[in-house]
C-alpha cells in the first residue's frame, strides 16, 4: 500500500524538523510526504528543504488556513498518482508539531490490510507533556463521533484514498472543529479498523496558543462546525430527524462541558461553572457530577488535585476570584446545584 503523508505548516520552524524526521524514521518505507507551507514567515520552508529525500515534496502557498493546506496536500498526492487510481493507497494528516512512532505506518497499514471493509485505520496516541495514552474506539463509530471528537488529530488515522475522494475535503470556512466534521463524513462511509495494542502510533504536543487553547472556551467557535455537521443530509437519512435532533442535544451538552472546563482553565471560574452545570443538567452522569463538585471546590484544592481543571500558566498569573454561587444558565433560567445531590 502506498501511503501519502500531508503536513500543513504555518510558522512551524521550531518543530517541523522533528516531525519530518519521524516520517523518515518509519520502518514502512513506501510513502510520499507533502509539506504545505501555509504562508510561514519564520523559515519553515528552509527547514523542509534541508531534508534531502526524493519522497519529500514542499508546496508553498499564501496563508489560507489549515483546511486549505490539507486539501492542497491531498490534491498534490492525487495528481502525483494520476492515472493509477486510488485503490491500494491511503493518506495520513500529520500536524507539524507532532511525532510518529517509528512503526506507526507499518501498524496502520497492517490494520487496513486485514480489514478490507474499513475506510480508515486508527491507533493509540500519547500526549508528550503528560505521557497519557489514549486508544480511540473502532468499528462503526459514527454515533459516538457525533457526540464529540474522538481523535487527537489526523496523525493517528490512516484513511483510504477512495474514501477521502468520496467524502470530499476539509471545509475551509470552519476555524475550529474542522477535523471533527471531516471525520464524521469519513465515518459515514464505513467502519474504522483498530491497530492492536496500546503502544502509541502518534505523540502529540499540546501547544499554548494553538487552536484548541485559543478557541475551545469560546461558545461561538463551535457554531460553524456544529451547523456543518448537523445540516449534512446524509446524517438525516441515516438517523432520521427525531434521533438526529436528540443527538445534537447530547452533542451540545458535551460542548458545554468542554467550554466550561476550558473557561475554568483560563481563569474564568464563574462562567465555567455555568457551562458545566448546563452540561450535567442536560446529560447527567455520575462521573461528570463528581467532577462538577470538584470544580466547585477548586479554590480549596492544591494545583496537583485540580485534575482536568488545572489552570493554564497565563491564567494563574491573571486569574480573578473564583465565584461559586449558583449562576444563571445562558438560556436565562436558574439551574439547580447538582452537587447538592451528591453524598
Amino acid at each position: 500500500m502506498r501511503v501519502g503523508v500531508v503536513i500543513p505548516a504555518c510558522n512551524a520552524a521550531p518543530w517541523i524538523g522533528a516531525a519530518i524526521a519521524s516520517v523518515l524514521a518509519q520502518t514502512y518505507e513506501d510513502w510520499t510526504l507533502v509539506v504545505v507551507d501555509d504562508g510561514s514567515t519564520d523559515g519553515t520552508s528552509d527547514v523542509v528543504t534541508g531534508f534531502v529525500d526524493s519522497r519529500i515534496r514542499l508546496i508553498r502557498q499564501d496563508n489560507a488556513g489549515v483546511s486549505a493546506a490539507r486539501n492542497r496536500g491531498a490534491d498534490a498526492l492525487r495528481r502525483m498518482r494520476k492515472g493509477r487510481g486510488e485503490r491500494g493507497r491511503a493518506v495520513l494528516y500529520l500536524d507539524a508539531d507532532d511525532l510518529l512512532a517509528p512503526d506507526a505506518l507499518s501498524r496502520l497499514v497492517a490494520a487496513l490490510d486485514t480489514s478490507p471493509d474499513a475506510v480508515a485505520a486508527i491507533g493509540p496516541y500519547a500526549f508528550v507533556d503528560t505521557g497519557t495514552v489514549r486508544r480511540p474506539p473502532s468499528g462503526d463509530i459514527l454515533r459516538r463521533l457525533l457526540v464529540g471528537n474522538l481523535f487527537a488529530n489526523g496523525g493517528h488515522l490512516l484513511v483510504r484514498s477512495d474514501a477521502l475522494r468520496a467524502a470530499g475535503g476539509f471545509l475551509p470556512g470552519i476555524a475550529y472543529g474542522e477535523d471533527w466534521e471531516f471525520w464524521i463524513r469519513i465515518a459515514l462511509r464505513g467502519p474504522f479498523a483498530a491497530v492492536p495494542g496500546r503502544n502509541p502510533v502518534l505523540f502529540v504536543r499540546q501547544q499554548v496558543g494553538g487552536a484548541y487553547h485559543r478557541l475551545a472556551a469560546n461558545p461561538a467557535a463551535f457554531t460553524p462546525c456544529m451547523d456543518a455537521i448537523f445540516s449534512n443530509p446524509a446524517l438525516l437519512t441515516r438517523f432520521g430527524p427525531r434521533r438526529l435532533a436528540a443527538l445534537r442535544r447530547r452533542t451540545e451538552a458535551e460542548n458545554d462541558w468542554i467550554i466550561g472546563r476550558e473557561l475554568i482553565r483560563h481563569g474564568r471560574g464563574h462562567d465555567g461553572l455555568v457551562r458545566l452545570r448546563c452540561s450535567v443538567s442536560a446529560a447527567f452522569s455520575v462521573k461528570r457530577a463528581v467532577l462538577l463538585a470538584i470544580a466547585h471546590a477548586l479554590p480549596m484544592l492544591p494545583p496537583a488535585w485540580r485534575g482536568p481543571f488545572r489552570l493554564y500558566a497565563r491564567a494563574v498569573e491573571t486569574r480573578a476570584n473564583f465565584a461559586c454561587s449558583v449562576p444563571t444558565r445562558p438560556c436565562g433560567r436558574k439551574m439547580m446545584n447538582i452537587t447538592s445531590r451528591l453524598p
